[in-house]
């Protein structure tokens, strides 16, 4: 039998080419794709590459561009006098601060002494003038029969007078009198003639006078009522009593002070009705206009409003507005409570709109890169109106392009970048 030839085998150890012949060719390989890849991404032109992780992207889409302030705000009591002391003098305060009043209600007293007097005083001085008032009538009836008594005597004067010369007739036609008699009798009658035309005037201007007078009393006694009226008005304004109904909000001076005219003394507060009060940059002041939908949000509940009032002025580069909106009792507004809004300006509908982002910022509203596969272009864009979360694509983009919206600080403005 033959025998295998196994042991003429010999065990022969592989050279150091073979051994890595397939190392080499592999890494040849994968530099050789990598180059390839480099050249289809124009090679040279890219000089920068980023981690996609750090970017933000989004594609642009054609919707309805809601054109919004965003805002913040508080609450406000649409209705919140402020009470001031109407006369000088010494406060004291009933109503304390978060007491429920109604209207009409007492909530502070001021004692004003000089003023009281000042009443006191003026009071009498119209009792004398009504009692004069009287006493002028009085006198003016005695003067005025007096007047009428001397008419009646002229009268009587006058009467006799003619009786007399009616007589002087009968008899200087019987030759019983003489002619000196006779003339004698007539100027009598003459003379009372004159004087009771004397006494009808003088009975006239006399009742005229009286009238007068009485008429220039009466007007001093009335212009001293008005002052009279006007004081008692002032002490009682020295109650001062809620002009509606609510809550008391804060004391505006201290209990027992020593206040001036016109000085503040407390706040009432009409919760029946509440405002919001909302802080707009003076930017958007140009746009705003009565009337303008607003959205409230409440803690995530959402309320619709509408602007009631615009502020002529700007205070720390912003301009206050209020907002009246339906009162709801599930919202449980406090005063100062605060809240977040959104002025809607318009509706632009059918718009081609990327979401907002840093690079409105950075590329100054003028660039961005727009992503196509992994490579990010530089690309020149022109933006429209905007919104708290989009912005609208006037030219530079269509529907579907995917670009960029974080900030492009870290492309170093390159042409294109790769991203890993």
């Amino acid at each position: 039998m033959i025998k295998d030839t196994s042991a003429q085998d010999k065990q022969v150890a592989p050279s150091l080419g073979r051994r890595i012949k397939w190392p080499v060719t592999i890494g040849a390989g994968v530099l050789l794709v990598s180059g390839l890849v480099w050249a289809s991404v124009s090679g040279s032109s890219v000089s920068e590459s980023i981690d996609r992780s750090e970017l933000r992207f989004a594609t642009l889409e054609r919707g309805t561009l809601v054109r919004d302030i965003a805002s913040t705000g508080k609450i406000v009591a649409a209705n919140a006098p402020i009470l001031y002391a109407p006369e000088k003098g010494t406060v004291t305060l009933i109503a304390n601060p978060g007491d429920k009043v109604e209207q009409g209600q007492v909530v502070a007293t001021i004692e004003s002494h000089s003023l009281t007097n000042n009443l006191k005083q003026q009071q009498a001085l119209l009792e004398g003038m009504q009692s004069s008032l009287e006493r002028a009538r009085l006198d003016a009836r005695r003067d005025q029969l007096k007047a009428i008594q001397t008419l009646d005597m002229a009268k009587v004067d006058l009467e006799a007078a003619d009786r007399e010369s009616r007589r002087g007739d009968q008899l200087i036609e019987s030759s019983l009198i003489s002619k000196i008699d006779y003339e004698k009798s007539k100027d009598e009658l003459h003379k009372a003639k004159l004087l009771y035309a004397h006494a009808q005037q003088e009975a006239e201007l006399m009742k005229d006078t009286l009238s007068f007078e009485l008429k220039n009393k009466a007007s001093e006694v009335d212009r001293q009522a008005l002052v009279v009226a006007e004081l008692e008005r002032q002490v009682a304004a020295l109650n001062i009593t809620a002009p509606v109904g609510g809550i008391i909000g804060n004391w505006l001076t201290e209990q027992k002070a020593r206040i001036g005219q016109s000085q503040p003394i407390l706040t009432v507060v009409d919760l029946s009705a509440f405002e919001a009060e909302l802080a707009v940059p003076e930017s958007y002041a140009d746009e705003l206009g009565i009337g303008m939908d607003v959205e409230l949000n409440f803690g995530g509940q959402l309320v619709m409003g509408k602007l009631s009032a615009i502020s002529p002025e700007v205070r720390n580069r912003e301009v206050t507005t209020r907002v009246r909106f339906e009162q709801q009792a599930a919202l449980h507004l406090r005063q100062n409570q605060r809240l977040s809004a959104r002025v809607l300006l318009e509706n632009r509908p059918d718009v081609l709109m990327v979401k907002r982002g840093p690079f409105v910022n950075s590329g100054g509203g003028t660039l961005v890169y727009a992503v196509k596969n992994d490579l990010a272009e530089r690309t020149e864009i022109q933006l429209g109106a905007r919104s708290m979360s989009h912005i609208e694509v006037v030219s530079g983009g269509e529907v579907g392009d995917q670009w960029i919206i974080s900030s492009t600080d870290a492309f170093k403005n390159a042409e294109q970048v790769l991203i890993r």
